[in-house]
């Protein structure tokens, strides 16, 4: 393929991308009260729930509140981190928009005062507040979560997050540590309580106060985990034997992944417990008995998430706003078991760009709530048998988080901001992300299947910096200024396909004529993308017939 045909290529997509669809906003529902919006933003959680198939896991109130839904089976996030992927979704811009790609700067002074989610809604007569993590902390969010400009209210982070990663977590030798796996005694950390616990509890206080306000609520809500370190309380652990814990179904390095798709999880190696393994790096596996360790910590935070969720949504059905708010729940990102060798998000592979999406609107995604009806009772993930609960509608297209914005201002009744302009640096209030609002017209498109468009015409877009060729200390979360190259990476319903092409960091310019490396992964037959088919001939074939 000629260098510049990887260019052409890419703006070609995007291009395609940002034309697909002919968009609308919902009906106006300014004759009728205006709904209230609760964001409920999840760190580091992938598809497993049972709402997506998992039947391992217990997520029971995550599983009600999917079967009032619209469920997205194919969301993926712009990029694979915390503050890169909850700027571009709560603005609606891409990272090479927001020029945020590490934790180490603030978009209003760097790329351009873009609009926000909240700030759009608080313009719009709605009292917005925030609790939890929601924007990521520190300068990505000038260490304010965006205030003033995006809340009406300053807002809350729960007093026991400072001992997330210290060293709360007792270990076999009686002693606290900093480790990785950290099932506790919730009476014997200090204060008593867990940040996901404390948020629940603010956001239900909020919740309350509500009821005497006159103004629209959105009120978005950021839990912690399942993010690192396991913290969670110890009994959750009996929900998930150890015997009962497989591995992942791909545990090596792919014999064809190219050295810069790599990420080593250097924070993971960090922890205490991880350091004793005296693990060699980059590719030293973790030995077989801890990667169980793992995975049940991270399915055992799972239920405690899901324990926090329903407490939430039950509140909201007790003080009778289920029939009067629409509800979204997401993840920043995914999270690597153990695939591909990887114990970490850092990368462009579906496990760490695919994310848990579902939209609860009130009267469209499932009727409205009879008086003294609850829709979301708070369901106990400790029940001996549950009842398996399957989503109400699915949509099987490949979405973007940027789709996040224009959905749930569509969805709202508001006006939907504009397409961007390329590039849209100066331009306050536009959106790069395409509206999902057609997807809950169920009846039209029931009526007439061409408006359902065609699944194989989706394209999702993801893209993760490189410090260098190979892993080293820093590849996981380079600084701006180390970067190197960037790898972009296009998901269709076929395939994913990345290239990873020099990036200037001072200009924020990717050369798509210098190619590092490729990979180019056919879903069918390899969905664990284990097999690079970049240079085998089948995928030669396949990019020639991509070229412009």
């Amino acid at each position: 393929m000629p260098p510049a045909g990887w260019c052409l290529l890419w703006l070609g997509l995007v291009l395609a991308s940002v034309c697909a669809s002919l968009e609308s906003a919902a009906p106006s529902n300014s004759t009728t009260a205006p709904l209230n919006v609760l964001l409920i933003i999840v760190d580091d959680l992938r598809p497993s729930l049972g709402c997506y198939g998992d039947k391992l896991i217990r997520s029971p109130n995550i599983d009600q509140l999917a079967s009032h839904s619209l469920l997205f089976q194919n969301a993926f996030a712009q990029q694979a981190v915390c503050a890169p992927s909850r700027v571009s979704f709560l603005t609606g811009r891409r990272p090479d928009t927001t020029r945020l790609y590490d934790f180490n700067s603030y978009w209003r002074v760097h790329a351009g005062n873009f609009s926000t989610i909240p700030q759009y809604f608080k313009e719009n007569g709605y009292v917005t507040m925030s609790v939890g993590k929601v924007f990521h902390p520190g300068i990505s969010s000038n260490y304010s979560d965006d205030s003033p400009y995006s809340w009406s209210i300053p807002p809350y982070h729960p007093s026991s997050e400072k001992y997330e990663n210290t060293k709360t977590c007792r270990g076999p030798d009686g002693e606290l540590h900093a480790n990785l796996l950290c099932p506790v005694d919730v009476a014997d950390v200090p204060e008593g309580t867990l940040p996901d616990k404390q948020s629940t509890e603010q956001a239900i206080r909020l919740l309350e106060k509500t009821k005497t306000s006159a103004h629209p609520f959105f009120l978005a809500v950021g839990y912690h985990k399942p993010h690192i370190p396991f913290r969670y309380p110890k009994e959750f652990q009996k929900l998930y034997p150890l015997e009962n814990i497989t591995l992942a179904p791909d545990p090596q390095v792919p014999a064809g992944l190219p050295p810069v798709a790599y990420n080593p999880w250097m924070d993971i190696r960090q922890r205490e417990d991880v350091q004793a393994l005296n693990l060699s790096v980059p590719y030293g596996p973790i030995p077989v008995d801890f990667q169980r360790k793992i995975r049940q910590s991270y399915f055992a935070s799972i239920s405690y998430l899901d324990t926090q969720v329903g407490h939430l949504l039950s509140a909201l059905d007790d003080l009778q706003l289920a029939n009067s708010t629409i509800i979204a729940f997401v993840s920043d990102h995914g999270w690597a078991l153990g695939e591909h060798g990887e114990w970490a998000k850092y990368s462009n592979f579906d496990v760490t760009t695919r994310v848990p999406l579902m939209f609860y609107v009130p009267g469209r995604t499932a009727p409205l709530p009879e008086a003294g009806e609850k829709l979301f009772p708070y369901i106990d993930p400790f029940d001996s048998v549950l009842e398996r609960m399957e989503p109400g509608r699915q949509v099987m297209d490949l979405v973007e988080l940027l789709s996040l914005s224009p959905t749930l201002v569509g969805l709202a009744g508001l006006h939907v901001p504009p397409r961007c302009p390329v590039p849209s640096f100066h331009v306050e209030l536009c959106r790069e992300g395409q509206s999902l609002v057609k997807h809950f017209r169920f009846q039209d498109l029931e009526d007439d299947p061409s408006l359902r468009g065609n699944p194989r015409e989706s394209i999702a877009y993801s893209q993760y910096p490189r410090p260098a060729d190979s892993p080293q200390w820093n590849s996981d979360k380079p600084s701006l200024k180390d970067i190197k190259i960037m790898g972009y990476s296009i998901r269709t319903i076929d395939y994913r396909y990345t290239v990873w092409v020099d990036f200037n960091p001072h200009e924020f310019l990717a050369n798509f004529s210098d190619v590092h490396a490729g990979e180019l992964y056919f879903v069918d037959s390899d969905p664990l993308q284990d097999h690079n088919m970049y240079n085998d001939s089948q995928g030669r074939d396949l990019l020639r017939s991509l070229m412009p």
